[in-house]
């Protein structure tokens, strides 16, 4: 008695065609595949959850902060209080602006003609560090969407080629012989799309916070520098 007749005995006895019973009698290589997108699918979702709530707070506090800023009349009394907010990005480039500025003004005058440039690299270091930190763990998320229904269609080629090598192999083509390696096509490929739509939809979602978010320190940047240019002619 072959593998085969072996698992058809076994699923007539105890009459179990759960999902989980198929998968765990399934071939080597699907199983791996089904393994890989599963660990994939609970990173992608540990990402989303993480991500989220990371992307809210900094939407949020970044827009009290702005107020604050816009309804302060003094830098230093900002600064005081940006401490307040260690999840907006917008405050951590003010912070690092600000730091940058008293170290100018703490220099003297002779080094003036410098300032703004200095100031500028400063607020760009900034906010490309803010933006590197939004962004982590993204790309996962893309690779996800773009990579798993692949890996998904390998398994479903594996288990059809499984099938045929089956059907050409002689005795009668019925589907207790064919029908556990065509189901473990088909979960392949359920598992590889239910691994990529929720990535592509966190991707492009959290892609557009981020580049909402990056354009709030752009011109947070640039106002925040004409102001300094103004008080140091």
């Amino acid at each position: 008695m072959d593998v085969v007749e072996v698992y058809l005995a076994g699923v007539r006895a105890t009459n179990d065609q759960s999902v989980l019973a198929l998968i765990l009698h399934a071939d080597l290589i699907v199983q791996l595949v089904l393994l890989g997108l599963v660990f994939m699918s609970f990173a992608c979702w540990a990402i989303i959850f993480q991500k989220y709530f990371r992307l809210r707070s900094a939407a949020k506090q970044s827009a009290k902060f702005l107020d604050l800023f816009w309804s302060s009349k003094r830098l230093d009394a900002v600064y005081e209080k940006c401490g307040s907010y260690r999840k907006s990005p917008v405050a951590e480039v003010f912070r690092a602006g600000y730091q940058e500025l008293a170290k100018i003004t703490a220099a003297g005058a002779e080094v003036r003609a410098d300032a703004t440039d200095n100031l500028s690299r400063t607020l760009r270091r900034a906010t490309a560090v803010e933006s590197t930190n939004l962004e982590r763990w993204v790309a996962f998320l893309g690779t996800t969407g773009s990579t798993a229904p692949f890996i998904g269609l390998f398994g479903t080629v594996w288990g059809i080629l499984r099938a045929f090598q089956k059907l050409g192999g002689g005795g009668a083509a019925t589907i207790d012989v064919v029908g556990p390696d065509i189901a473990h096509a088909l979960i392949a490929t359920a598992v590889g799309l239910a691994a990529a739509i929720p990535a592509v939809i966190a991707f492009n979602y959290f892609n557009t916070s981020i580049r909402v978010l990056n354009t709030e320190m752009d011109n947070f940047s640039a106002d925040f520098l004409n102001i300094v240019k103004r008080h140091l002619r």
